[in-house]
């Protein structure tokens, strides 16, 4: 990750945990965590994201089912601390830091056979069974860690505008894990691999105006994350790692062509990535999407609307077929996302 002069990356064990609660209003401390499954073509992704300042956090369990359907679950479970990312029936426990950790979910889940219907959460959740779900699922690390905070040469913090931020800090890093999903009468065991992240700092969802998330593993020595990232005055942030063994080698360039339904859900992409040592072109297939989102009202009283669209995707690379997400977000803007190939 290249950096202006005069900054540098802080990154230490202890940011496993939680982190000091800053002023802002908006205040943020997520992790999230995936697990792909390849022979059984499952699995899901697990988030909680403290927002003490509000008051409450943020929980998510999604599960993609053989056959297509999907059991998702989202809550906003009141707390009144950040000791730890433990809220709504969700908890990441560390196990030790940067190197394993243990996720569980005793909780609800609403199971869609159409996952589209979720665009109307109110409907999905009258129309489709909500069922009883527990997760536990250890995870090991199989990477080294990518990102971290951008601080001055002196350690001193970046000063952020917190109605402008997205996060003070973020990293990932690909990894593995085994454990049991079950849902309702139904149990299934899984042994895969995945990504997991970790943020903190202020965050309103509609401070980005477009990204497009795709993380991806082939097998323990072959991973690859790409980040793509609009802003509203319409510059591109891009970046991400390709994982060879024990080394992440930064992306330097890349291009994702998306092909679209007709609500604009993707359905498939074609992507080209560029390192130092060479290239790589990538196709993605979508097996199952879920669409969600975000509102709030601007201090003016706008409804602000942000659409994130979660695909379990494979991909295929150098004759390797891998499993991971494509997660696409958009502001929508006069009913459409404002998002386009990038």
């Amino acid at each position: 990750m290249e950096l202006p002069e005069g900054f540098k990356l802080r990154l230490d064990p202890q940011d496993d945990y939680t982190h000091p609660v800053e002023e802002a209003k908006n205040y943020n401390e997520s992790m999230y965590i995936n697990l792909f499954d390849f022979s059984k073509k499952m699995g899901g992704w697990f988030r909680v994201g403290n927002r003490p300042n509000e008051g409450h956090a943020e929980m998510s369990c999604c599960v993609y089912l053989p056959g297509g359907s999907v059991g998702f679950m989202f809550g906003r479970p009141n707390i009144s601390g950040n000791e730890e990312l433990n809220a709504g029936g969700m908890r990441f426990g560390i196990t030790e830091p940067f190197k394993r950790l243990r996720l569980t979910y005793d909780g609800k889940v609403c199971l869609l056979k159409n996952p589209f219907e979720m665009a109307n959460p109110k409907k999905a959740f009258t129309n489709n069974p909500i069922l009883d779900c527990k997760v536990d699922i250890d995870y090991y690390m199989t990477s080294p860690v990518y990102g971290g905070e951008v601080v001055h040469d002196d350690g001193r913090q970046i000063d952020l505008n917190a109605e402008e931020s997205f996060a003070r800090a973020h990293y990932e890093q690909h990894v593995g894990g085994s454990g049991t999903i079950k849902i309702g009468d139904n149990e299934w065991t899984l042994d895969g691999l995945g990504l997991r992240d970790h943020s903190w700092g202020p965050r309103y969802w509609q401070n980005i105006f477009m990204y497009r998330w795709l993380p991806m593993s082939f097998d323990k020595e072959f991973a690859v994350m790409i980040s793509v990232i609009e802003t509203a005055a319409g510059e591109f942030r891009r970046s991400g790692m390709v994982q060879h063994g024990d080394v992440y080698h930064s992306i330097k360039d890349t291009t994702i062509e998306t092909d679209w339904d007709e609500n604009w859900y993707q359905t498939g992409m074609k992507i080209w990535v560029k390192t130092d040592q060479r290239e790589y072109e990538i196709e993605g297939t979508v097996l199952s999407l879920i669409p969600l989102r975000n509102m709030r009202k601007s201090p003016d009283g706008e409804l602000l609307h942000t659409r994130i669209t979660e695909g379990m995707t494979e991909f295929k690379c150098d004759g390797k077929i891998g499993y991971g997400m494509s997660e696409y977000l958009d502001q929508i803007v006069d009913g459409k996302p404002v998002g386009s190939d990038v």
